[in-house]
C-alpha cells in the first residue's frame, strides 16, 4: 500500500448557526377549588405587567373555556411563573413549548 500526502488541506469553513433561545406558555386551568378573586390576585402578583382588567378577562376566560394562556416568552421565565402559579395553588397544565 502506498499513501501519498496531499499537498492541500481541505478548508473547514466556521459556520455561524443562530437558534432561537426555546420559548414556551403558561396555561391556567379551570378547576373547582380556586375563586377568581385568587387567580387574578396571583396572575397580578406573578406574571409581570398584568393589569387588573386583563387578569378578570384571563380568570373569566379560564372558567368559560377551561383554560388559558397567561404568559408566553422564554423558557426559563415560563417555568419560572408556572412554578410560582403552581406553588399559589392554582391548576396548571404542563409547560407547553412554542
Amino acid at each position: 500500500m502506498t499513501y501519498t500526502k496531499s499537498s492541500s488541506s481541505p478548508l473547514l469553513e466556521n459556520i455561524r448557526v443562530t437558534q432561537k433561545y426555546p420559548e414556551a406558555r403558561v396555561i391556567v386551568l379551570d378547576d373547582d377549588v380556586n375563586t377568581f378573586e385568587h387567580v387574578v390576585k396571583c396572575l397580578m402578583k406573578i406574571i409581570p405587567g398584568m393589569g387588573e382588567e386583563k387578569a378578570w378577562a384571563l380568570a373569566n376566560r379560564i372558567d368559560k373555556e377551561g383554560a388559558a394562556e397567561v404568559w408566553c416568552g422564554p423558557l426559563e421565565q415560563a417555568e419560572l411563573y408556572h412554578q410560582q402559579l403552581a406553588a399559589e395553588g392554582l391548576t396548571m397544565a404542563p409547560i407547553e413549548r412554542t
